[in-house]
């Protein structure tokens, strides 16, 4: 994907050299939760470190309707949720000697692939610098465009231009012409982290609705009488499904 392009203003110097080339990451951690299972976040991390320390937890269920005598309890582990983040992210970058990075595209309302055209119409061209296009590739994260070139030796005059004029329907348009760059992973180092205000339960046996469920769990453990707390998210997974859970930094 391309890098959108942001205008910045850097006032002073950076306090450390050394963070210049550091690359910040946000976590997004995508993980599968198995059938019978539970993920609960607390408001408060104590809360979630006196529920694992139990270990075992007895949950009432309400079997019946109404009668206090059809009452039924189950018995479900909680354990602590692990996840592995990032520590050390190394990425190679290339320059592709084929491809330009097409970016500041008028919106026009016209089809991506009428755009397309009229891009590849215009780059193809030698009077305008250009040559035959292998291919054609829209970016939907940026709203930019890749051409790619059958042969070397265009792109880099092309980019040294800068800016470029196209006639894209019944006016001209002024946009943008980048290096292509390729990211590979060359070291990814990933050390486990401990999730601070998130169970999860297990042998949660298939016995009410995923609704009623998810209800009861979350009353039992919000009472503080059993050790519980407010809790911020619940997500329960039937026996017999399986469901994946997605972590996001903690702010």
């Amino acid at each position: 994907s391309a890098l959108p392009e942001k205008k910045m203003i850097f006032k002073g110097l950076p306090a450390n050299k050394e963070d210049m080339n550091k690359l910040m990451l946000i976590p997004l951690v995508h993980s599968p939760l198995p059938g019978g299972s539970a993920l609960i976040t607390f408001e408060e991390a104590e809360v979630a470190q006196r529920i694992i320390e139990k270990k075992e937890h007895i949950v009432e269920l309400s079997c019946g309707q109404l009668e206090e005598l059809d009452q039924c309890r189950v018995k479900v582990q909680a354990v602590p949720v692990d996840i592995l983040l990032p520590s050390a992210l190394e990425i190679r970058l290339t320059q592709s000697s084929r491809s330009i990075l097409v970016s500041d595209l008028p919106s026009l309302g016209i089809p991506k692939e009428a755009l397309l055209d009229k891009l590849e119409l215009f780059f193809s061209k030698t009077k305008n610098g250009g040559s035959e296009v292998e291919s054609r590739n829209f970016l939907e994260d940026s709203q930019e465009v890749v051409l790619t070139f059958t042969q070397d030796g265009v792109a880099e005059p092309l980019i040294e231009r800068g800016h470029i004029q196209v006639p894209i329907g019944k006016g001209k348009y002024k946009i943008k012409v980048s290096p292509c760059m390729s990211g590979e992973i060359s070291n990814l180092q990933l050390q486990p982290s401990r999730c601070p205000r998130t169970v999860l339960l297990l042998g949660i046996p298939d016995v009410l609705s995923v609704e009623s469920m998810r209800d009861a769990l979350e009353i039992h453990f919000q009472k503080a009488s059993r050790g519980g707390g407010e809790v911020d998210a619940l997500a329960y997974v039937p026996a017999g499904r399986t469901g994946v859970a997605v972590f996001v930094e903690d702010t």
